[in-house]
């Protein structure tokens, strides 16, 4: 691989003049701040150890701060970008800034929550600026679309980056904790400051990486029935999880069976279960279903 010129990648001076260019005002609407340090992103792709072979998925390029540094590291890089001007733009920012490796970028010009198949080789890796608004919803339908991505780095809100790293038992442990969980090893990764971007955020940011489990999770339920005693066990996270998913279960009495039957206790509540438990639980509705036919015969 030919080493890029040590101008290659873009710098606070590169951003604005690019930016003016083209006309692009940075939107809150859709999170945009964009990187402004090469210091930085060159980090983010040491952090995410992108290999010579990787194909990398990034999503929100933005100007292309972060996919420069991709594309010094990586085999090739597939941006995938909502905004018709920056989408636009960005192959010949490529083109000119790093003309040897133009032939190993592509360009997806969509929405990532549409996203279901990618040109070129499957991805091996995710690298991402995530907007701090669809975080979480982008990161885990790209996680079920491509079970090629065995890393993930991301950039997002420092508090979200919590979320998605946090342990059982933590006060901030949730949907985004769990849900992560079913894909990867997921742990915080570092703190991104506020200086680095145009405009600087009024939050701070966090790096969350992802390496998938080698080996799928063990359990005969579906992801989306394990996904649903998720959703309902946090959308009343104060309540017993007997509570909590009576109407998953269809009654608080089919939720005690369902849980009792996957050796969980009835009164804990779901920021203390770890993504396994889940899906016990989610393997035992039928006992939860038994559990309610006995109690109405008893009632009759």
């Amino acid at each position: 691989m030919s080493s890029p010129t040590p101008d290659a990648l873009l710098g606070p001076a590169d951003i604005r003049e690019l930016a003016a260019a083209l006309g692009v005002r940075p939107t809150k609407q859709r999170g945009q701040n964009f990187v402004i340090d090469a210091n930085t992103v060159r980090r983010i792709v040491r952090t995410a150890e992108v290999r010579p072979d990787d194909v990398v998925v990034e999503v929100g390029p933005g100007l292309g701060s972060l996919t420069l540094a991709l594309l010094e590291a990586a085999d090739r890089v597939t941006a995938v970008e909502i905004d018709d001007v920056l989408a636009g733009a960005l192959p010949a920012t490529v083109a000119a800034r790093m003309p040897d490796r133009a032939d190993r970028f592509a360009l997806v010009h969509s929405d990532a929550m549409h996203v279901t198949e990618l040109p070129g080789p499957p991805p091996t890796a995710l690298v991402a600026n995530l907007p701090y608004n669809v975080a979480v919803p982008v990161l885990l339908h790209m996680l079920e679309t491509f079970p090629s991505i065995e890393r993930t780095l991301v950039m997002v809100q420092s508090e979200v980056a919590d979320r998605l790293a946090a342990a059982p038992g933590s006060k901030v442990y949730g949907v985004p904790s769990v849900k992560a969980n079913w894909y990867a090893e997921v742990k915080r990764a570092g703190a991104i400051g506020r200086t680095v971007f145009w405009p600087a955020p009024n939050v701070d940011s966090g790096l969350v990486s992802l390496v998938r489990r080698a080996e799928p999770l063990k359990t005969t339920a579906s992801r989306r029935e394990v996904f649903a005693v998720v959703d309902a066990a946090f959308a009343q996270r104060r309540k017993t999880l007997r509570a909590a998913l009576a109407g998953w279960a269809g009654s608080a009495a089919a939720a005690e069976a369902a849980l009792v039957a996957a050796g969980v206790s009835p009164q804990a509540r779901g920021e203390s279960l770890t993504v396994e438990e889940f899906a016990r639980i989610a393997e035992h509705k039928d006992a939860g279903d038994k559990g309610a036919g006995h109690e109405e015969q008893a009632q009759q």
